[in-house]
């Protein structure tokens, strides 16, 4: 289970009219400039597949989608379909617009959900349990952002996470690290399972698939916002709440809106 703090990455998409060669950015320390249009994200991977859409005639709304749905399979420490963020947007004309897509808290919330069994504050509770999460916004933020300004197929724009999550990807360092240190402070039995091989952390080099979230994002790329807000995926999020003492309800997540 992932908490609130593993949040939606920011990105950013700046479009220009030219025909030149897309560039991706990924861990360049000198500028790299662009005459066509440019994709920024914290994996390189996830910035390719924003770029790729935009090549094949996307617009800057489509490239952020896709890119934040592969940000869901490649940086699961920034980006992720549980968690929730914020879209700006700005027009040709200088106009801009925003999107907010962070998460709710559940309708049951109260003022003492993080307080143990003597009254007193639990940081454990806050941070690490069923209750520390907030109902998601990231696809339903998505949804809305391609129903307002999407021109690409929505089924275009998670394809290619789902291939990454169904097909697994190379691993870094970094990420490979950053796993490391979360199952070992992870209570979680699924949670160890799904970044572990026989009990292990993945590592660096190897290639990591996740089929439980590849046939999530299928259910989205079938059914949009309601093939995570209701159906198979709600009941699972709202069945693993029950077992775990959170408050998220199949309520919470159909009522939900970016």
């Amino acid at each position: 289970m992932l908490s609130i703090r593993w949040r939606t990455a920011l990105f950013a998409f700046v479009i220009t009219l030219a025909v030149a060669p897309f560039q991706v950015l990924a861990q360049e320390v000198d500028p790299v400039r662009s005459r066509s249009g440019m994709v920024s994200s914290q994996q390189w991977i996830a910035s390719q597949v924003g770029a790729d859409v935009l090549s094949s005639g996307g617009n800057a709304v489509d490239a952020a989608i896709a890119t934040g749905f592969a940000l869901a399979v490649t940086h699961p420490t920034a980006g992720n379909i549980g968690g929730g963020g914020f879209m700006v947007i700005r027009f040709p004309d200088g106009q801009s617009t925003a999107i907010d897509f962070r998460e709710k808290a559940p309708l049951t919330s109260h003022p003492e959900m993080w307080l143990d069994e003597t009254g007193e504050y639990s940081s454990d509770l806050h941070h690490r349990s069923h209750k520390a999460v907030g109902v998601p916004g990231t696809v339903a933020g998505f949804d809305k952002a391609h129903r307002l300004y999407g021109a690409a197929s929505w089924v275009d724009l998670v394809q290619p996470a789902i291939d990454l999550a169904g097909e697994g990807f190379e691993l870094s360092e970094a990420l490979a690290g950053s796993i490391e240190r979360f199952v070992g402070g992870s209570p979680y039995e699924a949670t160890v399972s799904a970044f572990s091989r026989g009990g292990v952390p993945y590592q660096a080099g190897q290639t990591w698939d996740q089929p439980d979230l590849a046939r999530s994002l299928e259910r989205i790329r079938d059914h949009r916002r309601d093939g995570f807000y209701r159906g198979e995926t709600a009941s699972l999020i709202a069945e693993e709440m029950r077992r775990g003492g959170g408050l998220i309800t199949l309520e919470d997540l159909a009522r939900y809106q970016a």
